[in-house]
């Protein structure tokens, strides 16, 4: 294997989940962002990339989201807590996405429009909208995780919150819905000394 092969599977492999985090360790708002600029690198369907975050960074903000997120330590702990929302209109998102790939000649006009009626047919349904929301913000929220992995950091995920709260406090678009919120910090705990307790692949494949 190469380096940097080796470099990835440390990477899938040795990430834990972390709910205790050193919380004089403080990552700068430019930090974050090179975090999300990784994050924004997940797949989506069509390209639509149905993501949007919102990043508790400050004390304050952080206060706020503990008693809605049931105050488990890792909120005010951690040194950041990024929201992954998803997107329910990300059929919205096709215009800013392909056109300038059209004006830059990168894409014909005719295939533009040919896609974009798949996108629209698709999102004539609303538990379509809903399902892709999840998958697709889901896809970067494991980027989120991996790219802090890499970065000698350690995350968090948590479903465990109030979501309908959460919805009313801090989303002002009512085309976003709450997914997940991720914990970002140094660990103070030994999490990688932990057995990663995973099923056998026999149990968790079929091959057919």
């Amino acid at each position: 294997m190469t380096q940097a092969t080796l470099d990835t599977m440390r990477v899938l492999t040795e990430r834990r989940s972390v709910r205790h985090y050193d919380e004089t360790f403080k990552l700068s708002k430019q930090e974050v962002e090179e975090l999300l600029e990784w994050t924004t690198a997940a797949p989506s369907a069509w390209n639509l990339q149905h993501w949007h975050f919102t990043v508790f960074h400050s004390e304050e903000a952080k206060q706020q989201l503990a008693p809605i997120a049931y105050n488990q330590p890792a909120i005010t702990s951690a040194s950041a807590v990024i929201a992954i929302l998803g997107d329910v209109q990300a059929n919205r998102n096709y215009n800013p996405v392909y056109g300038p790939a059209v004006e830059a000649g990168g894409m014909t006009e005719d295939l533009f429009d040919s896609i974009k009626a798949q996108v629209e047919g698709a999102y004539q349904s609303e538990a379509y909208g809903r399902d892709a929301a999840m998958s697709n913000a889901s896809l970067a929220a494991m980027q989120l995780m991996l790219a802090a992995e890499a970065r000698g950091l350690s995350t968090l995920a948590m479903g465990g919150f109030d979501h309908q709260r959460f919805a009313e406090t801090f989303i002002t678009e009512s085309r976003y819905v709450p997914v997940m919120l991720i914990a970002v910090g140094k660990a103070v705990e030994d999490a990688k000394k932990r057995p990663a307790l995973r099923l056998p692949i026999d149990q968790v494949s079929t091959f057919l």
